[in-house]
């Protein structure tokens, strides 16, 4: 594979060299832990309030293949971002650069590193799930905060621990990485070593391999040696399309994950007086007890509610067709405590009774017809919707509505009953 690196380095040289052609020398390519090189401007185009630099050759990876950009600084000029377009690449600078000027192109290394462990564990992860479950790594996203696979079947929680134990101890194995360049026609022979090949790739080809796993095509930077990627944790993972979506981290963010989990997690088993592992049996247990203690509070309320409607039914004025009007205002009850209601309400002989329950950020109110009373409670609601500024419906005998929580929804009640005793 030599000879394809040698034709590639001196494909690049001498396109630099042709008149008229500007091409960048990409070092990184082949250097992945140079931080910094000296490069002469080439192009320098205002866009927004960015300046785009070219350089004739650069250590910064521009944003490609699933993998972020690199970040630093050419000269005092901060570089935060870096995008190749038509073999052109940019280097988004916030000062203008001139034309000839020589500078030194210095990576922001964490970043680097950062990129470089995201984008290798992702390798060696699909390598992984493919070896063991023949899952298919067909998307890849890396975010600032977060990197995630598809994969073409849905994997259990067992399976994708197996494919992360075997991902960690091929990086504990500190194997090789290799980049080589070969022609399109040459690559096809590694076809049954890959896990994926694109047929319908031509020229000359990057390759990158971790020894005795992962092998296939890619733009990205990677380190020599597997261990720099450090550790790769899975996070989660859940149905996607006709597969799943793995979420996972790598190297310093896994770590800085693990400790602010852990340190929460410590948190909680110290004010629980459990140990770290006893954490879930006591939160089930926590949740358990306010369980039965919200079930007391809602009967004990609900028994309250029934007693406000007797007395409410008790003392209530009476309509022009001769039912009594039940007013029951249900302050910090929602639709559910309403409906609770509703039997209670109907059962109430020879009258008519309208339920508001008020609690942010809704309202729900309904109102209800006693079989022995000669009227219409869809009638009513068209009342109700209008004060209440709400909709709602239903049939003769009960009717419910809802509409936005507002604070002088007691008001708003009492004048649907003014009006439904006119």
């Amino acid at each position: 594979m030599v000879k394809y690196y040698v034709a590639h380095m001196c494909f690049l040289i001498a396109s630099v060299m042709l008149g008229g052609i500007k091409m960048t020398v990409k070092l990184y390519e082949n250097n992945s832990l140079l931080k910094s090189c000296e490069a002469t401007v080439t192009a320098c185009l205002k866009k927004d309030d960015k300046f785009l630099v070219e350089l004739d050759q650069t250590v910064f990876f521009p944003e490609g293949g699933g993998q972020l950009a690199d970040r630093g600084k050419l000269a005092d000029a901060i570089v935060s971002h870096v995008s190749e377009k038509d073999g052109h690449i940019y280097h988004h600078c916030d000062k203008e650069l001139g034309i000839g000027q020589k500078v030194c192109a210095q990576l922001d290394w964490n970043v680097r590193l950062d990129r470089m462990q995201q984008h290798c564990g992702e390798h060696i992860l699909s390598w992984a799930c493919y070896k063991l479950f023949k899952a298919n790594n067909v998307g890849f996203h890396m975010q600032e905060d977060m990197v995630n696979i598809d994969l073409d079947k849905e994997l259990t929680d067992e399976e994708l621990m197996a494919a992360e134990l075997l991902t960690n101890e091929i990086i504990w194995d500190n194997r090789p990485i290799h980049v080589d360049y070969m022609d399109a026609s040459e690559a096809v022979k590694l076809k049954d070593k890959m896990r994926k090949f694109n047929d319908k790739l031509t020229g000359l080809l990057r390759i990158v391999s971790v020894e005795n796993s992962d092998v296939c095509t890619c733009c990205g930077t990677h380190p020599p040696f597997a261990g720099m990627v450090g550790i790769v944790k899975v996070l989660r993972h859940e149905k996607h399309k006709n597969g799943c979506r793995v979420e996972f981290l790598c190297g310093k963010r896994a770590l800085l994950d693990m400790d602010q989990k852990f340190a929460a997690l410590y948190e909680t088993a110290k004010d629980l007086s459990v140990k770290p592992v006893e954490v879930p049996g006591a939160v089930n247990k926590l949740k358990e007890e306010l369980a039965n203690i919200k079930l007391a509070a809602k009967q004990k309320m609900m028994a309250v509610m029934e007693e406000n409607l007797n007395k409410a039914y008790a003392n209530a004025p009476l309509m022009t067709n001769g039912a009594r009007l039940v007013v029951l205002p249900m302050e910090g009850c929602d639709g559910k405590d309403l409906k609770a209601m509703l039997a209670p309400a109907a059962e109430l002989n020879g009258s008519v009774s309208i339920l508001c329950a008020g609690q942010e950020p809704r309202l729900a109110y309904a109102i209800t017809v006693a079989k022995d009373v000669n009227a219409d409670a869809r009638v009513f609601m068209k009342t109700a919707n209008e004060i209440f500024h709400g909709r709602g419906g239903g049939k003769p005998d009960c009717t419910q509505g809802g509409a936005d929580y507002t604070n002088d929804w007691t008001e708003k009640l009492n004048a649907v009953k003014d009006t439904l005793l006119k």
